[in-house]
């Protein structure tokens, strides 16, 4: 019945029964099937027949909960914890920066209101992060908002805005960050990644022609390298990485500041709703707005979920550049 299951989860979380089948490899009539040998085993349908798509009925959304849960178990019997520890246990998905400062203050508090509960951590980017959710890998995913639409059986809640800053060495001259940026070797935030490909939306969008030295994902490596003189980069700012060192100008973008959106991706029916809507308060509870002595101009989501707009721009003509490039920052 194992594999009736992860093609019950298949069609649900690809949309229907061809959609599945294509990415599982079967044809239509093979997933058909298998979704009728469930429903006879189990002695009742799962999908509401009178739609042309693949929608489950009461019963069915009662049986996905169940299906996911015995789908993780069977994916985990090489784990050497007994079961009962394994139903005990939380997997959680996160990115970087959050596990650096956020999620760790929230899980404190999870902890100590159940001390019984096992919590792994899976680091990755968000995209990788994604994908693990959706083969129930982890149970829940402190991420990068994706650039695309969600699949409607997973839920989003945003945490925080991050304003993209531009980060020059000291030594760099100027405030005008149009010509700083255009000016200087420029440390690109990965182009792959969730918040890589917003700063090569941003760039495009307002005709903003970069010199390219080096390409990284880790913020705090972006903001090292800007501190030994090696170029310029554009960057949220992340609590976990503030104050910045000295040798740091951040430039502010004013009305062109674009945000870099983190929250909680999940599953809307899952056996652990409790246990991630307790996470979810956590983690919500561990952002405070930043004091006013602390730069970084990040925007909490409050508890009613309002929250600022990420702005966005329309493509615009790249402003005139002198035939003379100064000199970049030495150091690099």
């Amino acid at each position: 019945m194992i594999t009736e299951l992860k093609t019950l989860l298949a069609v649900v979380r690809y949309g229907g029964f061809t959609a599945a089948g294509e990415k599982i490899g079967l044809t239509q009539s093979a997933v058909s099937n298998q979704i009728q040998r469930l429903e006879d085993s189990l002695g009742f349908p799962l999908f509401d027949r009178t739609r042309r798509s693949a929608v489950l009925n009461e019963d069915g959304a009662k049986v996905l909960i169940r299906a996911e849960k015995i789908v993780s178990l069977v994916a985990r019997l090489g784990d050497p914890e007994d079961m009962e520890d394994a139903v005990d246990t939380l997997h959680i998905g996160a990115i970087a920066s959050v596990q650096a400062d956020l999620l760790p203050r929230a899980l404190a508090v999870l902890r100590r209101s159940r001390p019984r509960l096992r919590i792994n951590i899976t680091p990755g980017v968000s995209l990788k992060l994604m994908d693990q959710l959706d083969s129930a890998e982890i149970d829940a995913a402190v991420m990068i908002r994706p650039p695309f639409g969600l699949m409607p059986e997973l839920s989003w809640q945003t945490l925080v805005y991050e304003p993209f800053k531009l980060l020059v060495p000291r030594t760099v001259k100027g405030n005008d960050w149009r010509e700083v940026i255009q000016q200087q070797p420029f440390l690109r935030y990965e182009r792959t990644s969730f918040g890589g490909r917003m700063v090569t939306g941003f760039l495009r969008e307002n005709g903003l022609v970069v010199d390219d030295a080096i390409e990284l994902d880790e913020i705090s490596g972006l903001m090292t390298l800007v501190s030994q003189g090696c170029g310029v980069a554009l960057v949220p700012m992340v609590d976990a990485y503030l104050p910045m060192p000295p040798n740091i100008r951040a430039l502010s973008l004013s009305e062109k500041t674009f945000y870099r959106e983190i929250g909680i991706l999940r599953k809307k029916r899952s056996a652990r709703h409790q246990l991630l809507s307790e996470l979810e308060k956590c983690l919500k509870d561990a952002i405070s707005p930043a004091p006013a002595d602390k730069p970084g101009g990040r925007r909490p989501v409050s508890q009613a979920g309002a929250a600022a707009t990420p702005h966005t721009d329309k493509p615009r003509s790249p402003p005139t550049r002198s035939n003379s490039r100064p000199r970049p920052a030495s150091g690099c």
